[in-house]
């Protein structure tokens, strides 16, 4: 499966509901390590996710989060992922449901269009596919239209990624490039600890020499320009990884 979520130096279209707020996205599957890749993907692209490894977990969160898409694996433990999608419909009329099935054949396609799916990814997929076909249901159903959220807030600190400005109290700190990308990666992230191994998926993705050290050297950089002489918002979690908090 692919890891790379921008590929292609492409602009991304950051989904947002009209109101401005993040769009809410549901995703279903029993594969913990897949879904914390789609998760982590979706997130790139400021969605608010919640996540669920079969249908009753998946019944409760929806009744809880109210999503306005979801991703749905066709083979969940509990119940079959077709049957769940009719289940979630009652409950949201007229929500996006993107599936997820390792079964390419063309019966299996219509079974889960019938059940009322609006589109599926075959497995193994790219995370970029899912993102783009997820973007296209949103679109087509009207959640979002696509409208560039460019700003980043955590507290005092704001991280614009158009004009790739990083301010703490209103102060313009000078990064790099690295650092920029891994700051907003902590920043889109916020108060969830990233472990090391995520954050090298996300910074140094076609660096395949890069190394378990290099993440808490460029978090070392970071602190002395976004937390020298200010509270503290970068925090490390001992044994598990890096977490960005705004400043109370």
């Amino acid at each position: 499966m692919t890891r790379d979520l921008t590929s292609g130096g492409r602009s991304r279209e950051y989904l947002r509901r009209p109101d401005g707020t993040p769009v809410r996205v549901l995703v279903v599957d029993d594969e913990p390590a897949l879904v914390e890749l789609l998760t982590m993907a979706l997130r790139y692209q400021t969605c608010d996710v919640e996540s669920a490894g079969d249908a009753a977990g998946a019944l409760r969160a929806a009744r809880e989060f109210h999503p306005d898409a979801v991703v749905l694996d066709v083979g969940l433990p509990d119940l079959s992922g077709l049957e769940l999608c009719r289940l979630l419909r009652e409950e949201l009329p007229g929500i996006p449901v993107l599936f997820l099935t390792a079964r390419d054949a063309v019966e299996d396609r219509i079974a889960g269009l019938n059940a009322g799916g609006d589109d599926y990814v075959t497995k193994p997929f790219s995370l970029e596919e899912v993102v783009v076909r997820m973007r296209r249901l949103l679109r087509r159903t009207g959640v979002y239209s696509p409208r560039p959220t460019p700003l980043l807030v955590a507290g005092d600190l704001t991280l614009d990624q158009e004009s790739r400005e990083v301010r703490r109290a209103g102060h313009l700190l000078p990064l790099t490039r690295t650092e920029f990308a891994l700051l907003g990666l902590l920043m889109r992230n916020q108060r969830r600890v990233l472990t090391r191994t995520q954050i090298l998926d996300q910074v140094w993705p076609h660096n395949p020499d890069a190394r378990g050290n290099v993440v808490p050297l460029y978090i070392s950089y970071l602190r002395r320009k976004v937390d020298s002489g200010r509270a503290p918002t970068i925090h490390t979690v001992h044994g598990v990884g890096y977490t960005l908090r705004p400043a109370d």
